[in-house]
């Protein structure tokens, strides 16, 4: 057993408190490699944020547990060097799917835990998560719950329609699995593809697609029926355009990709929801950066050519969302 306190981390039961409060939301970056990780700690220190880092079940399984581990100790030991005297980073899994599995990753360290049961029937969702919760707080953990399901593809999650967060279950859900944040579906979605083109209008003089906007009428019956209550959004990235373009212009193939307008995403952060998840634009960001060095740079086969601008990418990238989306800048 390894508590995430002799790690140097921290759970999100204070970080969430101070968003909800102050109207901003923490970023919660996934990471599968070292470079993502360092991207992710430089902009934290340089925009004074505190972080969740994020691992699914399938980049533990990418990346080893134990390096993990280790990996979330040198991320707060790296932003301490970088000159951050009191780091606020969190070790999450994101989507853990099992009790033995937020277990493993709390007795490994873990600071925080989501068990997503939501596509089980709800009388099971919450004897699952309670169940998770249970275990988590013997040990300071937090947990996190979902309720409503997403659409879209990312790692091992996948669903082809999302349903709705019901505004009408919330209270009894988060007061019978005491979890510490709920996840809630209003119409975010996994994945570089979160919405098909029939589901979207396209802008007369771009051709772009525009989604269609998020449920705010059930975000904010939520806050209602939970005033305070942390809630999480995922399936958050934008899949920025440029980058898009850049991945397509040398040699890739994402045609209609197209996320959630970050506009959208700036008001839900003044709500109560404290919580970003941001994933396919740090993989997009990465993917163009390596694309176009390779692309202008034939020759050169040193990962540590190509992987360099791909972490500077995925930093300018951290940052903007930080300062520009989420407002969890120079909060430390």
């Amino acid at each position: 057993m390894v508590s995430f306190k002799e790690l140097g981390l921290v759970n999100t039961r204070e970080m969430f408190a101070k968003a909800v409060k102050g109207g901003y939301a923490i970023p919660a970056f996934n990471f599968n490699t070292m470079e993502q990780m360092q991207a992710i700690v430089q902009a934290a220190v340089e925009t004074k944020s505190p972080v969740i880092m994020q691992v699914s079940k399938g980049a533990r399984n990418y990346a080893n547990a134990t390096i993990l581990r280790y990996m979330a100790q040198g991320a707060v030991e790296y932003a301490k060097e970088l000159g951050c005297a009191n780091p606020q980073i969190v070790l999450h899994l994101d989507h853990g799917d099992t009790f033995e599995l937020c277990k493993d990753c709390i007795d490994m360290g873990f600071s925080s835990v989501m068990i997503d049961g939501s596509s089980l029937p709800y009388e099971d969702n919450i004897a699952l998560s309670k169940k998770v919760v249970e275990y988590a707080h013997q040990h300071d953990v937090t947990v996190e719950a979902e309720l409503g399901v997403l659409a879209g593809v990312e790692d091992e999650v996948s669903s082809a329609v999302s349903h709705y967060t019901k505004p009408e279950e919330v209270i009894d859900f988060s007061q019978r699995t005491g979890c510490d944040s709920l996840a809630i579906s209003i119409g975010t979605s996994h994945g570089a593809y979160k919405f098909t083109p029939e589901q979207c209008t396209r802008d007369p003089k771009t051709g772009k697609l525009v989604p269609p906007p998020l449920a705010f009428d059930v975000l904010h019956e939520i806050e209602k029926k939970l005033p305070g209550f942390p809630i999480v959004l995922h399936g958050s990235s934008s899949v920025p355009q440029e980058e898009v373009d850049t991945i397509n212009k040398f040699g890739g193939k994402l045609p209609d990709a197209v996320g959630i307008p970050e506009e959208q995403l700036r008001e839900a952060s003044k709500s109560a929801v404290c919580k970003i998840n941001i994933d396919s634009d740090s993989r997009l960001a990465m993917t163009a950066a390596i694309r176009k060095y390779l692309a202008e740079n034939p020759s050169h086969f040193d990962p540590r050519q190509y992987l360099k601008p791909a972490r500077e990418n995925m930093k300018k990238m951290y940052i903007h969302k930080i300062v520009n989306v989420l407002g969890s800048n120079d909060k430390l």
